[in-house]
């Protein structure tokens, strides 16, 4: 599969099979699913390396890797990674654009996404696409788990995972129906895309600018295409996403925060409030209030001084959020 890469890599791949050791089995199989893997920066070749080598032995009917506008990380790609479609991104820069572009050029019943920075477990794909079985799922979606660089920041609360791109929803025996899917861990039916059209590219990262939610309104978008389906998040269909040392700060978790606001106001532009934010109000009004008291209860009863650092990161977190969502409507509103 990958001819070339350097005794680094080798020594990494090798690292990073205790991460999903025990989550599955390798797949002997062929599964009609295309994956889709963007990439935009070299800084992360370790990473791209690891998300592909994670996938091929998963039976995959091919893996297409899309360059978000980086000509050298292209010819690197195209020498040192074989048995793999590499693409250009032909679309607006960024990982919608990059997205569609692979979206359009797969063959698969099923399209899958993986994050250039995650280790997809070896089940992964056939959890996915087992749910994906049933005619009136749209799309599954799994677990997003963080593989901090370092040791997670005691104050970060796990209500917030979102802001690191990961799960925050508890785990499941069972798949269970949700409104989204997570963009860098799932699988979707390519009729979707051919009835609704890809990832919007006014929405979603663009290098390291935070503005995201393209899944979100994709999803959407296509609930009410076909109201009777849905979308399954399973749980045990697992991944584990690189969270480097940089984004275990107070400031990158306020910045993602004002950011996810702010692409929640253009995300309700798109789709109307009811849909954009049903969600959101059931995690405002429940699962934050708990984290909250969670958070004091450690403290009080636990001799936990980080349970009141908790607490108070979800309340700024709450607030830094509201306020990106405020900012985000009234630029849209002075913009027409």
């Amino acid at each position: 599969m990958m001819q070339g890469i350097g005794e680094e890599d080798r020594m990494t791949i090798q690292a990073t099979r205790t991460i999903i050791q025990g989550e599955g089995t390798t797949i002997g199989t062929a599964i009609d699913v295309s994956v889709v893997i963007c990439a935009y920066t070299e800084e992360r070749w370790h990473n791209l390396v690891l998300a592909v080598a994670s996938v091929f032995h998963q039976g995959p009917r091919e893996i297409i890797v899309v360059i978000d506008y980086n000509p050298q990380l292209l010819q690197r790609v195209r020498a040192h990674i074989t048995g793999i479609t590499v693409l250009e991104n032909t679309g607006p820069k960024g990982v919608s654009g990059a997205r569609s572009t692979g979206v359009m050029q797969a063959t698969g019943a099923l399209i899958a996404c993986l994050d250039d920075d995650a280790i997809a477990a070896p089940d992964w794909l056939e959890k996915l696409s087992v749910c994906c079985a049933d005619p009136m799922v749209l799309g599954a979606g799994g677990t997003v788990k963080p593989q901090w660089e370092g040791k997670q920041p005691r104050w970060f609360p796990t209500e917030f995972y979102w802001v690191l791109g990961c799960s925050y929803q508890p785990l499941t025996e069972q798949p269970v129906e949700v409104r989204n899917l997570w963009a860098g861990c799932m699988c979707i039916r390519r009729e979707v895309f051919e009835a609704i059209g890809g990832f919007r590219s006014d929405i979603g990262h663009v290098g390291k600018q935070t503005l995201g939610g393209e899944e979100t309104e994709l999803c959407i978008r296509a609930k009410q295409h076909w109201p009777h389906k849905k979308f399954l998040y399973d749980s045990r269909a697992s991944i584990h996403h690189a969270i480097p040392a940089r984004r275990a700060t107070l400031r990158y978790f306020l910045t993602r925060c004002y950011a996810e606001g702010f692409s929640k106001a253009i995300i309700t532009r798109c789709v109307g409030f009811k849909d954009s934010l049903s969600t959101e109000r059931a995690y405002t009004l429940h699962m934050l209030p708990l984290g909250v008291v969670r958070g004091c209860a450690d403290c009080l009863l636990r001799l936990d001084a980080t349970g009141l650092q908790r607490a108070a990161a979800i309340i700024a977190g709450l607030f830094t959020t509201t306020a990106g969502y405020i900012v985000g409507t009234f630029a849209y509103k002075e913009a027409q």
